[in-house]
């Protein structure tokens, strides 16, 4: 039997090499234009080399992030240095900047994931599970709060620079969009804000980690706390028990993902315009138009204005961001966003303590409240919890990993997805008084 070969991001590794080292040659002699296909070739290979590396290395892929943290901070680190070639610098600013490429992975994200979950289950979270995750996030802020009055730290600045970044759903749906909104409202450069709130998440993304595999074993010792990897407590199977996203057997054609594409820039559209010309502002703060993308999304989901084929080729597009361009795109956050001198400072004790302060709140706080509702704390904790303070779908995947609780897969998407979104629609209002 011949020998698999190896791939990367779908390719023959001996394809990607060669045309990866042409594009790098290229940009070493200066001689890539400043365009979007420039930016495309360029972005692609540093995403590509320093992603599927960060997916190889064994730690690293599970506890720090994996691909999309390494294309950040290397490709932050050769910037800092000064051994990024200068034409890659330049197209990665244009990348960001002057094509807003930012904007497009950021709406794809909020659109295709509001839209790709189910229905139903959309509305069935809100009754009682986005309480738990509004509890969860609360106490997370007490608890944060606690612990910068300890250091000296105004309780604004813990929220926004602490709790937001953790709470936030992950880098490439939470952190970054959320500097973009901290952009958008206070003015102020989001550089530094990103490279602090990358830092502090990485921090919350361990801790998740660990504080899972302590939650496994509570659960061994105190079996009453825990449903086994049921969330509610009833006498019913898993499957009564669990909710599950809908398994949709639609066919996604070309023509589909061409109408996801339109569907994703006109929501963009239509909540740019009410966030500039409609509704600008509710009792005098303003709202941005990111906050407007997700309600829209949500809503256009809840009532079912749009055909499922037309949500799950929107899903599929928030797949790929999600799973493949995030690679991209953090390479191109890490050389024109990144704050380096700030990376470093951040690794402080008083920040490692504050972050473990929150993401202790987050537990206790969605513990507690799974029990007054009828959740079993440990599924509660775990889910409403953990599930807010890691990096996104990756740190899903290591959170219930560590806590051997897989079957919560459903609920951990809605965190990281819903909760996400509170977070950010909650910073769009508090960066108003920054």
């Amino acid at each position: 039997m011949a020998k698999k070969n190896f791939m990367l991001y779908g390719m023959d590794w001996r394809i990607f090499t060669i045309f990866g080292g042409a594009i790098l040659i290229s940009a070493y002699m200066n001689i890539i234009p400043n365009q979007l296909i420039g930016g495309i070739a360029v972005m692609f290979t540093l995403g590509i080399i320093f992603g599927e590396l960060g997916e190889q290395l064994p730690i690293w892929n599970k506890y720090c992030g994996g691909g999309a943290i390494l294309a950040f901070l290397a490709c932050g680190i050769l910037t800092y240095t000064n051994l990024m070639p200068k034409n890659i610098v330049s197209i990665s600013k244009g990348w960001m900047s002057t094509y807003s490429f930012l904007n497009v992975f950021i709406s794809t994200l909020v659109v295709g994931s509001l839209l790709g979950l189910d229905r139903k289950l959309l509305i069935k979270s809100g009754a009682l599970y986005l309480p738990a995750l509004l509890a969860s996030l609360a106490v997370a802020a007490l608890f944060g709060i606690l612990g910068g009055l300890l250091f000296g730290i105004k309780p604004a600045e813990v929220v926004t620079a602490y709790v937001l970044p953790i709470m936030g759903g992950g880098a490439g749906a939470g952190a970054i969009p959320m500097a973009q909104v901290y952009q958008d409202v206070t003015g102020k450069d989001s550089s530094g804000y990103l490279s602090f709130a990358i830092a502090i998440l990485a921090i919350g993304n361990i801790l998740a980690i660990l504080f899972a595999i302590i939650l496994d074993n509570i659960g061994r010792v105190f079996p009453k706390l825990t449903g086994h990897g049921n969330l509610v407590k009833v006498e019913a199977s898993k499957a009564e028990t669990t909710i599950e996203t809908k398994d949709s057997k639609v066919d996604i054609t070309m023509d589909d993902i061409g109408s996801a594409i339109f569907l994703i820039g006109a929501f963009f559209v239509l909540a740019q315009l009410t966030a500039k010309k409609i509704l600008p502002s509710i009792f005098g703060v303003a709202i941005p138009n990111f906050a407007y993308l997700i309600i829209f999304a949500a809503l256009a989901n809840i009532l079912d204005l749009i055909p499922e084929r037309n949500k799950k080729a929107c899903q599929k597009l928030q797949q790929f961001c999600g799973n493949k361009l995030v690679w991209i795109q953090m390479a191109g956050c890490g050389i024109t966003l990144i704050n380096f001198k700030q990376m470093v400072s951040v690794m402080s004790p008083e920040n490692l303590f504050i972050a473990f302060l929150i993401v202790l709140g987050c537990v206790i706080g969605s513990g507690i409240f799974g029990a007054l509702v009828g959740f079993y704390p440990i599924e509660s904790s775990i889910t409403a919890g953990l599930c807010m303070a890691n990096m996104g779908g990756a740190g899903d995947l290591a959170v219930l990993g560590a806590a051997r609780r897989m079957e919560l897969m459903s609920y951990a998407q809605i965190s990281s997805r819903i909760g996400g979104a509170i977070v950010l629609f909650v910073g769009s209002f508090i960066f108003q008084f920054l």
